[in-house]
């Protein structure tokens, strides 16, 4: 039986192969697991899908669920953080570092889908647990894949990164290869 993940994604009704296909392979990186509610504006087989997670599908580990709260019932109702351009909190107001403490505790990222993000319902129902990520007055939001990358680099930087490298991996080139570079000549 593996390890449960601490870390982890929502993916509120996703549209766009693509940004969910980077999510993908953002959450392989991450080691956090991936939560997809339905419905979806594509095919999880869709090849725009396939192009932006590459081969990384196979290390992912994510779970489809019909609706929100089917989404809620299978995970006991989680403690969950809501990105959303109406959030009064930034991440850095947040303290992530009590998920350090007890590896069961679980933390929930929900990030809505890209034409109107989570439900106002939702948001309203949950305000205190609303973030924003800090913009200029000039757009609406962000990309959404990008969000995820920027949320959870903030929360890895609380937790420590965890069981992340931080270095060039062996099995790619490994973590002296620019020191022991030699430019052609």
């Amino acid at each position: 039986m593996t390890k449960e993940k601490q870390v982890n994604v929502i993916l509120f009704q996703p549209e766009i192969p693509g940004n969910t296909g980077n999510i993908m392979r953002t959450c392989v990186g991450f080691n956090v697991k991936l939560h997809l509610i339905r419905p979806f504006g594509f095919k999880l087989d869709d090849a725009h899908l396939r192009r932006a997670h590459l081969d990384y599908f196979d290390d992912l580990e994510y779970v489809e669920y019909d609706n929100f709260a089917d989404f809620l019932e299978k995970n006991n109702n989680p403690e969950i953080y809501y990105l959303t351009r109406y959030g009064h909190k930034s991440p850095d107001q947040i303290d992530f570092t009590k998920y350090q403490e007890d590896e069961n505790e679980k933390l929930f990222f929900m990030f809505g889908r890209e034409s109107t993000g989570i439900p106002y319902d939702i948001l309203h129902d949950n305000l205190d647990h609303c973030f924003r990520i800090p913009t200029t007055d000039k757009i609406r939001s962000l990309n959404l894949s990008n969000c995820v990358a920027m949320v959870l680099m903030y929360a890895e930087s609380q937790l420590g990164y965890r069981d992340l490298i931080k270095h060039e991996p062996e099995k790619f080139k490994g973590e002296f290869f620019i020191d022991n570079y030699k430019p052609e000549e």
